[in-house]
This record gives structure tokens, C-alpha cells and sequence, in this order.
């Protein structure tokens, strides 16, 4: 009989410590993943990387300033500056960059004709007052006859260029020229100017060397000069060449460009253009 109660005594015990090693185990798994999931709940949502080529000045300022907001909105942008304006497009088109900011229409349309591309504008950002500076001369009276004029020597700047010089009087074109005036397309040069076209990155560098030079704001910004303060005459605020942020046609729709595109139409870079360049760059919308 005492054999007998104390077989079912051990056997009762064993079956107990059993149990309680099964309950600690189980809390143990139910531990384990808990910690799992929690860990999973807080990893952080992957970010969409964009990266978009810029002229320097302004662009590139304008979009360092939207950076925070699209890092918040889950895209990781990629500034890559540029100091011409053709690579940002050739780029752009081999998939190198997925935007580019830096350009107008006239010049998008005549680049994507010489080089069969089908860049497409996604919306208008921005318009860069046209400039004619000197560091001889205060007033277009003092122009003397033969004085060397600089003028960019892309077609639709060029043209640009000729036409501001026409509008204050120094020239006159053919009536139909437009846009893609040459040289050719001047009729009358009363103070025989002299011109040389140069790439538009080197129109501020060789300011010492000319009498005249026809800059882009971009790169009148790049060499420390104030549009509003420093140009000799410049291009009214209703000027035409709004500066544009450009897709491709596979990626203009994406959700990473319309959020990019938002940023730079913002109320935010609305104030950021005026109070940082006063006048030298004019919001476009």
C-alpha cells in the first residue's frame, strides 16, 4: 500500500513540473513574438530615391530648400548640379536622372528637335529676367561704335539675346525673326557691334574681356551679380521663358514626379523666390 501511494505521488509530481515547463515555454514563444511584431510595426516605410539635374543658381537652391518637405512626403531627392545646359537633358533622356530643372520651352522644344528627344514639360516654376551687363558702361548711350557684344551661342538664347538688344535700340532684326534670330537676321547695326558667341557658362567669365555680355540670370547669379541692380537692361517681368521642371514621357505621371512638382509650386517657394532674390527671379504661378 505505501509502494503503491508513493508511485502516484511521484507520478503527480512529475505530470505538475511538466505542466509548469509547458506554461513557461509558451510564455516564452508568446514573449518572442510580441517582440517580433513590435520591431516590425516600427521599421521605417522605404523612401522613393529621385534625383534631378539643376543649374546651380537658382535651381538647385530652390530644390535644397523643398528637400525636407519631400523626405517627410517619403522621397529621398539627389541634387546633381550641372555648369551647361545640354548634359542635363542628354541625362535625363538615357535615364541618368529622373527630372531636370534648369531650362525654358524654346529651349526644351529646340533641343529635343536637334537631338530626338521627347523630354516633356510637368510644370512652370519660375521666370529668370534676361540680362545685358558691363563693367564699362552705365547707360546704353555709352556704348561706343564697335563695341564687342558677347551673346550666347545656343539658338534660343542667342535669339533671346538679340531681341533684348533690338528692344533697347542697338539693333534691328528682320521682322519675322523671332525667337531663333541669328546674326544673319540683323538688318541694321547703327554702332557697328562687334559679336562673339560663347557657350553661356562663360558669358560672366569673359565680362572683363567684352564691352557687352548677354547672361543668363542662372549664371549672372553664379558670378555674384545682381540681376536687378547690375544689368546695364534686362527683360520686363512679363517675359515668356518660364523656367520648367522637365520629365519623360514614361515617368511624368509618376507619383514621385506630382510630389516634386507640388513642392516647387508651393506657397513656401513662392516666399523663398522673393524674399531670396528680390526681383531677379519671379515665381510663375
Amino acid at each position: 500500500m505505501k509502494k503503491w501511494l508513493l508511485s502516484v505521488l511521484s507520478l503527480t509530481l512529475v505530470l505538475v513540473l511538466a505542466a509548469c515547463g509547458a506554461d513557461k515555454a509558451a510564455d516564452k514563444n508568446e514573449g518572442a513574438s510580441t517582440s517580433t511584431n513590435t520591431t516590425t510595426a516600427t521599421e521605417p516605410a522605404q523612401k522613393t530615391k529621385l534625383v534631378v539635374g539643376a543649374s546651380a543658381e537658382p535651381h538647385a537652391k530652390i530644390l535644397e530648400f523643398i528637400k525636407p518637405k519631400l523626405a517627410a512626403e517619403g522621397i529621398d531627392l539627389e541634387i546633381k548640379v550641372f555648369t551647361d545646359y545640354v548634359q542635363p537633358n542628354t541625362q535625363l533622356y538615357e535615364k541618368q536622372l529622373d527630372a531636370n530643372y534648369f531650362q525654358h520651352k524654346p529651349y526644351l522644344d529646340d533641343q529635343n528637335k536637334q537631338r530626338g528627344m521627347n523630354l516633356v514639360p510637368v510644370v512652370g516654376v519660375h521666370v529668370e529676367p534676361f540680362g545685358a551687363y558691363s563693367k564699362k558702361y552705365k547707360k546704353v548711350d555709352e556704348i561706343p561704335n564697335g563695341a564687342t557684344v558677347a551673346i550666347p551661342n545656343d539658338a534660343t538664347n542667342g535669339g533671346r539675346a538679340l531681341l533684348l538688344l533690338q528692344a533697347n535700340g542697338l539693333i534691328k532684326l528682320k521682322p519675322n525673326a523671332g525667337i531663333e534670330a541669328t546674326l544673319k537676321d540683323i538688318t541694321e547695326n547703327p554702332k557697328n557691334l562687334k559679336f562673339i558667341e560663347l557657350d553661356a557658362a562663360m558669358l560672366a567669365r569673359q565680362l572683363d574681356e567684352v564691352d557687352l555680355a548677354l547672361i543668363n540670370t542662372n549664371y549672372a547669379l553664379e558670378a555674384k551679380l545682381v540681376p536687378t541692380k547690375d544689368a546695364l537692361f534686362i527683360e520686363g517681368k512679363d517675359s515668356p521663358y518660364t523656367n520648367l521642371l522637365v520629365a519623360r514621357e514614361d515617368n511624368k505621371d509618376s507619383d514621385a514626379i506630382k510630389k516634386l512638382a507640388a513642392a516647387l509650386t508651393s506657397e513656401d517657394v513662392k516666399k523663398f523666390i522673393n524674399d531670396t532674390y528680390k526681383g531677379s527671379v519671379i515665381p510663375a504661378f
